[in-house]
């Protein structure tokens, strides 16, 4: 009796060894399967013909800069927050130094940035006098226990980081006060004001770890009332990351994307099976039919499998992998060129 027992429980051991092996195994199998990859996108809207060129360059840029890390060994997450930096740097985008002006003329700013592997999590929200708000979003991950800080609290931690506060004026761009004060105006065409400035900027990127990562940042939309705050900051809508699924950037109406929770809606298509392609047409296809909402993503897969799709009318976007970028403006648009081509 003993012997049979004894005899039982060594098959069930071994069988635990091997199934753990197996899984061992597997994850080393999907990390050496896969080709670390940075996506970014610059907005989604419609990028005047005099902007297209400074918007495409300046994404390829910021997924070059992303790359630059992960082909050194960094992680992910790196990488997210550095392309997104460039890209708030850059006045040609809705983010950082480029942002929209709310109804009172000034800058308030969201940012949110999530880690596959644990879920981990931070976000800023109606930020002022912050050049880069994604690095600010990171510190909330890291050195606090909260996902998110918002208006004169996250001004407040960001002092506390040592992170320095810059004159509202190095925020504010011609071209967007422009724009701000052609909307004022009692005839203004809303739709016209947005042109150019419709959208926020992201990245997504999965490193040689097999780590995946998501980063969004945006100044949010033309004339807003103080204090709103749109999908950027939001778990679920702006962005969304996990290690076992995939990771998305969302852009576009922060209304509509909230009230789908456009991310998380993405990354469950892709749980039950369809690919990155096909989960981001579906997700952005309920948005428009729904709720009449138009936006766009950039997603990734544990794999490096990676898309960007849209369903404005544009929306710059730029990928590195294998040493090569891959970038567009328009739909059904891609071109390529070698990592090591000058930009």
């Amino acid at each position: 009796m003993l012997l049979i027992m004894s005899f039982t429980t060594r098959r069930r051991v071994d069988a635990g060894r091997i199934e753990a092996a197996s899984k061992y195994c597997s994850s080393i199998f999907r990390v050496i399967d896969m080709f670390p990859v940075v996506v970014v996108h610059g907005g989604a809207g419609h990028i005047p013909k005099e902007r297209s060129g400074k918007s495409m360059s300046g994404v390829c840029l910021a997924a070059r800069a992303g790359y630059g890390i992960l082909r050194g060994g960094g992680s992910s997450m790196d990488a997210v927050v550095e392309a997104v930096s460039q890209l708030e740097n850059n006045p040609s985008f809705n983010a950082g130094c480029g942002s929209v002006l709310n109804a009172k003329g000034e800058v308030e700013m969201d940012a949110f940035v999530m880690a596959g592997k644990a879920l981990g999590s931070g976000a800023v929200s109606a930020v002022r006098n912050i050049a880069n708000p994604i690095q600010l979003a990171r510190l909330v991950m890291y050195k606090t226990s909260h996902v998110c800080l918002t208006s004169e609290g996250a001004n407040q931690f960001a002092r506390s980081m040592g992170v320095p506060e810059v004159p509202p004026e190095s925020l504010i761009t011609e071209y967007s006060r422009m724009h701000w004060t052609k909307n004022l105006a009692l005839d203004a065409d809303p739709v016209e004001c947005q042109m150019g400035k419709m959208g926020t900027v992201g990245a997504v990127a999965v490193d040689s770890e097999g780590n995946i990562a998501c980063a969004t940042s945006t100044g949010g939309m033309l004339n807003k009332m103080e204090g709103r705050v749109g999908d950027t900051p939001c778990i679920g809508s702006g962005g969304y990351a996990d290690n076992q699924v995939g990771a998305v950037s969302t852009t576009g109406h922060g209304e509509a994307i909230m009230k789908v929770t456009l991310a998380r809606l993405i990354l469950f298509h892709m749980e039950h099976g369809q690919s990155v392609e096909a989960a981001s047409d579906l997700g952005l296809a309920y948005m428009k039919s729904r709720v009449g909402g138009l936006g766009g993503v950039v997603t990734v897969d544990p794999r490096g499998h990676w898309a960007a799709r849209f369903s404005s009318l544009q929306m710059a976007w730029a990928a590195a992998q294998k040493d090569t970028v891959h970038y567009g403006l328009y739909s059904g648009e891609h071109f390529t060129q070698s990592i090591d081509d000058p930009p």
